[in-house]
Protein backbone atom coordinates (compact mmCIF):
# COMPACT_ATOMS: atom_id res chain seq x y z
CA UNK A 1 0.00 0.00 0.00
CA UNK A 2 1.64 3.28 -1.06
CA UNK A 3 2.40 6.28 1.48
CA UNK A 4 -0.28 9.25 1.33
CA UNK A 5 1.10 12.28 -0.30
CA UNK A 6 -0.48 14.94 1.75
CA UNK A 7 -3.46 15.30 4.44
CA UNK A 8 -6.63 16.93 3.00
CA UNK A 9 -9.43 18.20 5.00
CA UNK A 10 -11.39 15.25 3.74
CA UNK A 11 -9.43 13.11 6.35
CA UNK A 12 -10.63 14.18 9.11
CA UNK A 13 -14.48 13.57 7.76
CA UNK A 14 -15.13 10.31 9.28
CA UNK A 15 -15.71 8.80 5.82
CA UNK A 16 -13.65 6.92 3.09
CA UNK A 17 -10.71 9.23 3.04
CA UNK A 18 -10.66 9.11 7.19
CA UNK A 19 -10.67 5.65 6.96
CA UNK A 20 -7.84 5.66 4.18
CA UNK A 21 -5.85 7.33 6.76
CA UNK A 22 -6.17 5.12 9.36
CA UNK A 23 -5.77 2.36 7.48
CA UNK A 24 -2.39 3.55 5.56
CA UNK A 25 -1.00 5.23 8.34
CA UNK A 26 -2.19 4.43 11.86
CA UNK A 27 -3.06 0.94 11.68
CA UNK A 28 0.38 0.33 10.07
CA UNK A 29 2.43 1.95 12.79
CA UNK A 30 0.27 0.60 15.39
CA UNK A 31 -1.34 -2.97 14.59
CA UNK A 32 -3.46 -4.83 17.46
CA UNK A 33 -6.20 -6.89 17.83
CA UNK A 34 -8.00 -4.00 19.68
CA UNK A 35 -6.86 -1.60 17.57
CA UNK A 36 -8.01 -3.30 14.49
CA UNK A 37 -11.64 -3.55 15.37
CA UNK A 38 -11.88 0.14 15.15
CA UNK A 39 -14.59 0.60 16.93
CA UNK A 40 -15.99 3.78 18.97
CA UNK A 41 -13.67 2.73 22.47
CA UNK A 42 -11.24 -0.45 22.73
CA UNK A 43 -11.37 -3.00 24.80
CA UNK A 44 -8.63 -3.61 27.40
CA UNK A 45 -8.58 -6.45 29.47
CA UNK A 46 -6.85 -6.50 32.93
CA UNK A 47 -6.73 -9.07 35.62
CA UNK A 48 -10.66 -9.26 37.24
CA UNK A 49 -11.93 -6.73 34.69
CA UNK A 50 -12.38 -5.26 31.32
CA UNK A 51 -11.91 -1.87 30.70
CA UNK A 52 -13.45 0.24 27.55
CA UNK A 53 -10.36 3.25 26.61
CA UNK A 54 -11.52 5.67 24.16
CA UNK A 55 -10.01 9.67 23.01
CA UNK A 56 -11.16 11.96 20.72
CA UNK A 57 -10.33 15.65 19.89
CA UNK A 58 -12.40 18.67 19.34
CA UNK A 59 -12.06 21.00 16.55
CA UNK A 60 -15.44 22.91 16.07
CA UNK A 61 -16.11 26.68 14.79
CA UNK A 62 -17.55 28.63 15.95
CA UNK A 63 -17.16 27.20 19.43
CA UNK A 64 -20.82 28.54 20.33
CA UNK A 65 -23.97 27.56 19.09
CA UNK A 66 -27.70 26.74 19.94
CA UNK A 67 -27.78 23.68 22.03
CA UNK A 68 -24.32 23.16 23.03
CA UNK A 69 -20.47 24.18 23.08
CA UNK A 70 -17.24 22.60 22.03
CA UNK A 71 -17.14 22.19 25.56
CA UNK A 72 -20.11 19.62 25.97
CA UNK A 73 -19.94 18.19 22.98
CA UNK A 74 -16.38 17.03 24.31
CA UNK A 75 -17.39 15.76 27.03
CA UNK A 76 -20.93 13.98 25.36
CA UNK A 77 -19.01 12.34 22.63
CA UNK A 78 -16.41 10.95 25.01
CA UNK A 79 -19.05 9.21 27.05
CA UNK A 80 -21.09 8.18 24.17
CA UNK A 81 -17.94 6.81 22.82
CA UNK A 82 -17.38 4.58 25.96
CA UNK A 83 -21.35 3.52 26.37
CA UNK A 84 -22.23 2.15 23.13
CA UNK A 85 -19.41 -0.51 24.03
CA UNK A 86 -21.94 -1.37 27.21
CA UNK A 87 -19.31 0.46 29.23
CA UNK A 88 -20.16 2.51 32.80
CA UNK A 89 -18.24 5.87 32.06
CA UNK A 90 -15.62 6.14 35.07
CA UNK A 91 -13.59 9.12 33.96
CA UNK A 92 -12.43 11.48 31.81
CA UNK A 93 -9.37 13.30 31.19
CA UNK A 94 -9.51 17.05 28.74
CA UNK A 95 -6.45 18.40 27.24
CA UNK A 96 -6.73 22.30 26.34
CA UNK A 97 -4.41 23.51 23.46
CA UNK A 98 -5.54 27.19 23.72
CA UNK A 99 -4.29 30.21 21.38
CA UNK A 100 -2.89 33.30 23.02
CA UNK A 101 -5.29 35.45 22.81
CA UNK A 102 -8.25 33.65 23.45
CA UNK A 103 -11.04 35.23 25.78
CA UNK A 104 -11.02 34.02 29.82
CA UNK A 105 -14.50 34.23 29.89
CA UNK A 106 -15.48 32.77 27.25
CA UNK A 107 -13.03 29.69 28.09
CA UNK A 108 -14.65 30.04 31.97
CA UNK A 109 -17.99 29.63 30.29
CA UNK A 110 -16.46 26.46 28.29
CA UNK A 111 -15.46 24.84 30.91
CA UNK A 112 -18.57 25.35 32.80
CA UNK A 113 -20.21 23.56 30.30
CA UNK A 114 -18.10 20.73 30.32
CA UNK A 115 -18.79 20.09 34.07
CA UNK A 116 -22.08 20.34 33.72
CA UNK A 117 -22.43 17.94 31.18
CA UNK A 118 -20.26 15.64 33.33
CA UNK A 119 -21.98 15.85 36.62
CA UNK A 120 -25.58 14.81 33.74
CA UNK A 121 -23.45 12.01 32.54
CA UNK A 122 -21.90 11.17 36.39
CA UNK A 123 -18.45 10.78 35.54
CA UNK A 124 -15.63 12.89 36.98
CA UNK A 125 -12.89 14.98 34.42
CA UNK A 126 -9.98 13.58 36.61
CA UNK A 127 -7.10 14.68 35.26
CA UNK A 128 -5.89 17.08 32.19
CA UNK A 129 -3.17 19.71 30.52
CA UNK A 130 -2.96 23.05 29.02
CA UNK A 131 -0.73 24.43 25.97
CA UNK A 132 -0.65 27.65 24.88
CA UNK A 133 0.28 28.26 21.28
CA UNK A 134 1.19 32.10 19.77
CA UNK A 135 -1.46 34.34 17.96
CA UNK A 136 -2.32 32.64 14.22
CA UNK A 137 -0.95 29.05 15.42
CA UNK A 138 -4.22 27.71 16.30
CA UNK A 139 -8.04 28.74 16.32
CA UNK A 140 -8.88 29.66 19.33
CA UNK A 141 -9.14 26.58 21.10
CA UNK A 142 -8.74 22.87 20.69
CA UNK A 143 -10.12 20.22 23.05
CA UNK A 144 -9.05 16.53 23.52
CA UNK A 145 -10.61 14.00 26.16
CA UNK A 146 -10.31 10.77 27.19
CA UNK A 147 -12.07 8.23 28.76
CA UNK A 148 -11.88 4.78 30.70
CA UNK A 149 -15.56 2.66 31.52
CA UNK A 150 -16.11 -0.66 33.23
CA UNK A 151 -17.90 -2.88 31.29
CA UNK A 152 -19.65 -5.25 33.13
CA UNK A 153 -18.52 -9.24 33.00
CA UNK A 154 -20.48 -11.24 30.43
CA UNK A 155 -21.03 -7.62 28.32
CA UNK A 156 -19.54 -7.66 24.86
CA UNK A 157 -21.16 -5.13 21.96
CA UNK A 158 -19.29 -5.44 18.37
CA UNK A 159 -20.67 -5.01 14.61
CA UNK A 160 -19.00 -8.14 14.18
CA UNK A 161 -21.64 -9.91 16.09
CA UNK A 162 -24.86 -8.69 14.41
CA UNK A 163 -26.76 -10.97 12.51
CA UNK A 164 -29.02 -11.57 9.62
CA UNK A 165 -32.38 -10.37 10.12
CA UNK A 166 -32.00 -7.76 13.08
CA UNK A 167 -33.71 -4.29 12.81
CA UNK A 168 -31.29 -1.31 12.69
CA UNK A 169 -32.73 1.00 16.18
CA UNK A 170 -32.11 4.95 15.53
CA UNK A 171 -32.25 6.79 18.67
CA UNK A 172 -33.92 10.01 17.12
CA UNK A 173 -34.09 12.96 14.49
CA UNK A 174 -30.82 13.28 12.60
CA UNK A 175 -29.02 16.11 11.82
CA UNK A 176 -29.45 18.22 14.00
CA UNK A 177 -26.06 19.15 14.95
CA UNK A 178 -24.50 19.53 11.94
CA UNK A 179 -27.35 21.78 10.83
CA UNK A 180 -27.30 23.98 13.92
CA UNK A 181 -23.36 24.48 13.53
CA UNK A 182 -23.76 25.28 10.04
CA UNK A 183 -26.44 27.44 10.56
CA UNK A 184 -24.24 29.65 13.26
CA UNK A 185 -20.96 29.37 11.59
CA UNK A 186 -22.25 30.84 8.16
CA UNK A 187 -24.80 33.00 10.16
CA UNK A 188 -27.22 31.82 7.64
CA UNK A 189 -30.73 32.55 9.51
CA UNK A 190 -31.82 29.35 8.75
CA UNK A 191 -35.45 29.27 11.06
CA UNK A 192 -37.49 26.59 12.73
CA UNK A 193 -35.11 26.14 15.86
CA UNK A 194 -32.78 23.81 14.84
CA UNK A 195 -30.60 23.39 17.99
CA UNK A 196 -27.42 21.17 18.65
CA UNK A 197 -28.38 17.62 19.96
CA UNK A 198 -25.39 17.18 22.29
CA UNK A 199 -26.28 14.81 24.90
CA UNK A 200 -24.91 12.14 26.92
CA UNK A 201 -26.48 9.04 26.41
CA UNK A 202 -25.42 6.70 28.95
CA UNK A 203 -28.53 6.98 31.05
CA UNK A 204 -30.36 5.56 27.68
CA UNK A 205 -27.75 3.07 26.87
CA UNK A 206 -27.98 1.94 30.49
CA UNK A 207 -31.83 1.72 30.05
CA UNK A 208 -31.98 -0.48 27.32
CA UNK A 209 -28.94 -2.76 27.91
CA UNK A 210 -31.52 -4.01 30.81
CA UNK A 211 -33.22 -6.17 28.10
CA UNK A 212 -31.64 -8.79 25.73
CA UNK A 213 -30.91 -8.85 22.21
CA UNK A 214 -28.43 -6.27 21.69
CA UNK A 215 -25.38 -7.22 19.44
CA UNK A 216 -24.18 -3.59 18.89
CA UNK A 217 -24.29 0.02 19.35
CA UNK A 218 -22.71 2.49 17.60
CA UNK A 219 -22.43 7.00 18.01
CA UNK A 220 -23.31 8.60 14.96
CA UNK A 221 -20.80 11.65 15.04
CA UNK A 222 -18.97 12.57 11.75
CA UNK A 223 -20.35 10.89 8.86
CA UNK A 224 -23.43 10.28 10.25
CA UNK A 225 -25.60 7.45 9.85
CA UNK A 226 -25.02 6.14 6.49
CA UNK A 227 -21.33 6.30 7.10
CA UNK A 228 -21.78 4.25 10.28
CA UNK A 229 -23.92 1.29 8.72
CA UNK A 230 -21.21 1.07 5.78
CA UNK A 231 -19.01 0.32 8.71
CA UNK A 232 -20.85 -2.30 10.57
CA UNK A 233 -21.87 -3.92 6.82
CA UNK A 234 -18.17 -4.51 6.58
CA UNK A 235 -17.39 -5.52 9.79
CA UNK A 236 -20.33 -8.67 10.00
CA UNK A 237 -20.40 -8.92 5.91
CA UNK A 238 -24.21 -8.02 6.02
CA UNK A 239 -26.23 -5.60 3.97
CA UNK A 240 -27.69 -2.43 6.22
CA UNK A 241 -31.23 -1.65 4.54
CA UNK A 242 -33.03 1.07 5.65
CA UNK A 243 -36.25 3.14 4.78
CA UNK A 244 -36.06 6.53 4.11
CA UNK A 245 -39.34 7.48 5.60
CA UNK A 246 -38.66 5.45 8.68
CA UNK A 247 -35.95 7.34 9.50
CA UNK A 248 -36.61 10.22 11.99
CA UNK A 249 -35.28 14.02 10.35
CA UNK A 250 -37.20 16.87 12.01
CA UNK A 251 -38.82 19.05 9.11
CA UNK A 252 -36.29 21.86 10.07
CA UNK A 253 -33.32 19.97 9.66
CA UNK A 254 -34.74 18.27 6.73
CA UNK A 255 -35.31 21.50 5.21
CA UNK A 256 -32.19 23.29 5.78
CA UNK A 257 -30.41 19.83 4.42
CA UNK A 258 -32.39 20.40 0.89
CA UNK A 259 -31.57 24.03 0.83
CA UNK A 260 -27.80 23.56 1.49
CA UNK A 261 -27.80 20.33 -0.44
CA UNK A 262 -27.07 18.12 2.31
CA UNK A 263 -27.87 14.55 2.69
CA UNK A 264 -29.56 13.98 6.20
CA UNK A 265 -27.86 10.55 6.41
CA UNK A 266 -24.24 11.80 6.25
CA UNK A 267 -24.20 14.95 8.91
CA UNK A 268 -22.72 14.43 11.91
CA UNK A 269 -25.25 14.59 15.12
CA UNK A 270 -23.93 14.10 18.60
CA UNK A 271 -26.68 12.95 20.61
CA UNK A 272 -27.82 9.91 18.95
CA UNK A 273 -26.87 5.92 18.49
CA UNK A 274 -27.91 3.05 16.11
CA UNK A 275 -28.50 0.30 17.63
CA UNK A 276 -28.41 -3.16 16.31
CA UNK A 277 -30.49 -6.15 18.03
CA UNK A 278 -32.44 -9.07 17.31
CA UNK A 279 -35.82 -8.73 15.56
CA UNK A 280 -37.42 -10.11 18.43
CA UNK A 281 -36.68 -7.67 20.87
CA UNK A 282 -36.89 -4.69 19.06
CA UNK A 283 -40.21 -3.51 19.62
CA UNK A 284 -39.32 -4.03 23.06
CA UNK A 285 -36.16 -1.81 22.84
CA UNK A 286 -38.26 0.73 20.74
CA UNK A 287 -40.45 1.23 23.52
CA UNK A 288 -38.00 1.48 26.22
CA UNK A 289 -36.08 3.53 24.27
CA UNK A 290 -38.97 5.94 23.28
CA UNK A 291 -39.40 6.16 27.49
CA UNK A 292 -36.04 8.02 27.83
CA UNK A 293 -36.13 12.24 27.07
CA UNK A 294 -33.11 11.70 24.60
CA UNK A 295 -35.13 9.01 23.04
CA UNK A 296 -38.60 10.39 22.42
CA UNK A 297 -38.30 10.11 18.54
CA UNK A 298 -36.46 6.82 18.43
CA UNK A 299 -37.46 4.37 15.45
CA UNK A 300 -36.85 1.16 13.74
CA UNK A 301 -35.25 2.50 10.33
CA UNK A 302 -34.62 -0.81 8.80
CA UNK A 303 -32.43 -4.41 8.97
CA UNK A 304 -30.04 -6.33 8.17
CA UNK A 305 -29.63 -8.98 5.06
CA UNK A 306 -27.76 -11.54 4.46
CA UNK A 307 -26.65 -10.84 0.55
CA UNK A 308 -23.89 -11.78 -1.78
CA UNK A 309 -22.09 -8.47 -1.46
CA UNK A 310 -22.35 -6.23 1.90
CA UNK A 311 -23.49 -2.81 1.00
CA UNK A 312 -25.86 0.05 2.39
CA UNK A 313 -28.96 0.19 0.74
CA UNK A 314 -31.71 2.71 1.27
CA UNK A 315 -35.24 2.22 0.15
CA UNK A 316 -36.78 5.87 -0.55
CA UNK A 317 -39.99 7.24 -0.21
CA UNK A 318 -41.19 6.63 -3.33
CA UNK A 319 -39.99 2.71 -3.61
CA UNK A 320 -37.24 2.82 -5.45
CA UNK A 321 -33.73 2.05 -3.74
CA UNK A 322 -30.32 3.33 -4.18
CA UNK A 323 -26.81 2.71 -2.33
CA UNK A 324 -25.37 4.76 -0.16
CA UNK A 325 -21.75 4.77 -0.02
CA UNK A 326 -19.40 5.79 3.01
CA UNK A 327 -18.90 9.68 2.70
CA UNK A 328 -16.69 11.28 0.24
CA UNK A 329 -14.88 14.43 1.15
CA UNK A 330 -15.74 16.83 3.93
CA UNK A 331 -18.82 17.80 3.87
CA UNK A 332 -18.78 19.85 6.73
CA UNK A 333 -15.62 20.33 8.08
CA UNK A 334 -14.78 21.78 12.03
CA UNK A 335 -17.91 20.30 13.04
CA UNK A 336 -16.79 18.01 15.81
Amino acid sequence: MTALKKIVLGHGSGGRLSRELVERVFLKSFSNPSLRLLEDAAEVKIPGATLAFTTDSYVVTPVEFPGADIGRVAVCGTVNDLAVKGARPLALSAGFILEEGFPGDLLLRITASMRRAADEAGVLIVTGDTKVVEKGKADGIFINTSGLGLIPRGRRLTSAEVKPGDAIIVSGNLADHGVAVMNARDRLGLRGGVRSDAAPLNGLIEKILRLPGIRAMRDLTRGGLATVLNEVSGACRLTAEVEEDSVAVSPAARSACSLLGLDPMYVANEGKIAVFAAPGQAAKILKAMRSHPYGRNACIAGRMLKEKKPLVRMITSIGGSRIMLMLEGEQLPRIC
